[in-house]
């Protein structure tokens, strides 16, 4: 595949003294769907607004279907934005703030209004047309915003944290509405993220960020299987990293050991939705005591002392848990340990 319609290449960007983004090189290809995820400063805001040029660059370039547009304003780079407060004008109707950008463009009315419908229309708010923001719920309002990105007929699509503002299961619903509608169009689009089942849902592939730098990239199931990266290794998802060393194909740490891990591996990876405490679940992975125990409805969180330090468990909720305080050994179903 080739991966060239959007390239990011060295952007750096500094807020005073404070270095934001660094050396941020991606090549996305058309049609793709990016998430970038990372927590709270990690960069990737800052990373999406140099897209759109609402943050200039202090160096690097932004190159899309092979024009620079580094240096343009953000109305002449023909990208469409979501943003997190879905940035709706009170005072227009549902029609007219996805109007807007077509006003803006100098489109004539008739088609204008005619182009704004049909895209009221692709995200089911067609009936919703005369209504005014504050009389819609939460996510109508995220459809109003995507429909005025979509409008434009944008070249890229940027999207901040868009499902943020929406409670739990409407943010399910949205984002395979969201997903559904990219693939259809075939839109390059960009995600901005700190959700870590948003990204591996809605991504072809995941751009994980850390201290404003990539950290790693690569498809949802295969940073799930096999992070490169302690950093990635212990943000995507429920898992505990443990230190220790291989030889002989043997991993050894305090009170943990297992044998396949490749030469050079320092440290092991266990994913918490894999272990168990019923012994034919698979192999013994450590000795260790109960901590704490928290019920999630499918599932129950337990955390266990082990020596080599603190390990957590999501088993589900139909399976006996051992009491706060009891010693107990860990299991590990396949997939359950890898390595780095």
């Amino acid at each position: 595949m080739s991966r060239d319609y959007l390239r990011l290449q060295q952007l750096q960007a500094h807020y005073g003294k404070s270095l934001a983004a660094d050396d941020i090189t991606l090549n996305i290809d058309k049609g793709e769907l990016i998430a970038l995820l990372g927590p709270s400063g990690c960069g990737k805001t800052t990373t999406l607004r140099m897209i759109a040029g609402f943050v200039q660059p202090t160096s690097g370039e932004v190159i899309v279907d092979g024009e620079n547009v580094t240096a343009k304003a953000p109305h002449k780079r023909n990208i469409g934005v979501v943003f997190q407060s879905y940035a709706l004008f009170p005072h227009l109707t549902v029609l007219g703030n996805v109007a807007f950008g077509l006003s803006m463009r100098a489109i004539p009315k008739a088609q204008r209004l005619e182009r704004a419908r049909a895209t009221l229309d692709l995200v089911g708010l067609g009936p919703f047309a005369d209504r005014y923001p504050a009389q819609l719920s939460g996510g109508q309002q995220q459809r109003v915003a995507l429909a005025r990105a979509l409008v434009i007929e944008p070249s890229v699509l940027l999207l901040d944290e868009p499902l943020s503002n929406l409670d739990a299961h409407l943010r399910g619903e949205m984002r395979s509405e969201i997903r559904s509608l990219q693939k259809r169009l075939s839109i390059t689009t960009v995600f901005v993220t700190h959700d870590q089942a948003e990204a591996l849902a809605m991504a072809d592939r995941v751009v994980v960020m850390n201290a404003g730098r990539i950290v790693e990239i690569g498809e949802p199931r295969a940073l799930c299987d096999q992070p490169g990266d302690e950093f990635t290794a212990s943000f995507l998802g429920e898992r505990t990293v443990i230190t220790g060393e291989t030889q002989n194909g043997v991993f050894r740490a305090p009170g943990f050991q297992w044998d396949g891990a490749p030469d050079g591996a320092t440290r092991a990876v266990l994913r918490a939705a894999r272990l168990r405490f019923d012994p034919a679940a698979g192999p013994k992975v450590s000795d260790g005591t109960v901590q704490a125990s928290a019920y999630l409805g499918d599932t129950v969180e337990t955390d266990v002392a082990m020596t080599s330090g603190r390990v957590r468990l999501l088993t589900p909720s139909d399976q006996p848990v051992p009491p706060v305080g009891a010693a107990c050994a860990i299991h590990a179903l396949p997939g359950s340990v890898t390595f780095i």
